[in-house]
């Protein structure tokens, strides 16, 4: 597939990470969004991102150029994906979107190519029953950053020919990523287990049994975690968090999955990590900076 076309739905952050490591590995890449300003930050962000790989050595400055050059941008999905062998969407998180642009994407890319979804935690086939084409769409989550992280889960809707996951899996190495298949429940792997301690670790500070830092640090140094739980949710983004806990909620119907009070005022708040420039952390100073927000410090 190395000669063929890659689009990708959505410039935010997961969508222009993948356009940049499709683009990085010798891929043309159409890069699609409603919105040209969210067009060109994504790729004022790849182009950061390019230059700190050159920078560390990891890759060659003639590599970022070819990169960059490999990357077109368009704002309808009809022009996007109407040459696309592979596309991947990367929208947001949210079924209803999803589902209008996977209508879309099939009334307009060619017969033969592969719909593949970043989503997170929701349903490849109730994804694919908006197609006419089930047998060939896929879950490809990339995890966050995506030029940097290694692994890809590769989930199977109930419909998924073999063939296709075939290819993903050997396109997925291409890119010098570890794919790992996985079948279509709620939360798939990654988050059926990340979520919970995400969320049990929320508990534990909504019930006054430890304070944001010693949450973190128990788990950073007692657990081998790069990063603790309430850290890693702000990084996320708490609204991503309490919407797959709620999808975890419903698919399975027990009140394990049910997400905390905390999580969910926080969100209503617009407290959302992060990108609103708090969380669990105040981030004002900078994410190297970060130090527990006001409201939870001891």
């Amino acid at each position: 597939m190395a000669e063929q076309t890659v689009a990708v739905i959505g410039a935010g952050t997961m969508g222009n990470g993948i356009a940049h490591t499709f683009a990085q590995y010798g891929y043309p890449v159409t890069l699609v969004d409603v919105s040209t300003e969210r067009l060109d930050k994504a790729l004022h962000t790849i182009a950061a991102n390019l230059d700190r790989q050159v920078a560390k050595g990891s890759i060659p400055e003639t590599l970022k150029d070819a990169t960059l050059a490999r990357i077109r941008t368009v704002t309808t999905i009809q022009e996007g994906v109407r040459d696309a062998d592979l596309v991947v969407e990367a929208a947001t998180e949210d079924v209803t979107l999803k589902l209008q642009i996977f209508g879309s994407i099939d009334q307009a890319a060619p017969e033969h190519a592969i719909l593949a979804t970043n989503t997170s935690s929701i349903s490849i086939s109730r994804i694919a029953a908006a197609t006419r084409r089930p047998g060939q769409v896929i879950g490809m989550h990339f995890m966050n950053p995506v030029p940097v992280m290694k692994l890809v889960e590769v989930i199977n809707g109930y419909a998924t020919q073999s063939t296709v996951t075939d290819t993903v899996v050997a396109l997925s190495q291409r890119l010098e990523k570890v794919p790992c298949v996985v079948n279509d429940y709620p939360g798939f792997i990654a988050n059926r287990i990340l979520m919970p301690m995400i969320n049990e670790a929320i508990f534990s500070l909504y019930e006054g049994v430890a304070g944001v830092e010693a949450i973190d640090t128990v788990m950073k140094l007692g657990m081998a975690h790069p990063m603790g739980p309430l850290q890693l949710a702000d990084f996320i983004g708490l609204d991503v968090c309490l919407s797959i806990l709620r999808v975890l909620h419903d698919g399975f119907g027990q009140p394990k999955y049910a997400p905390c009070p905390l999580l969910v005022n926080m969100v209503t708040a617009g407290r959302l990590g992060i990108k609103s420039g708090e969380g669990f952390y105040d981030y004002t100073g900078g994410p190297k900076n970060a130090r527990p927000s006001a409201r939870f410090r001891v």
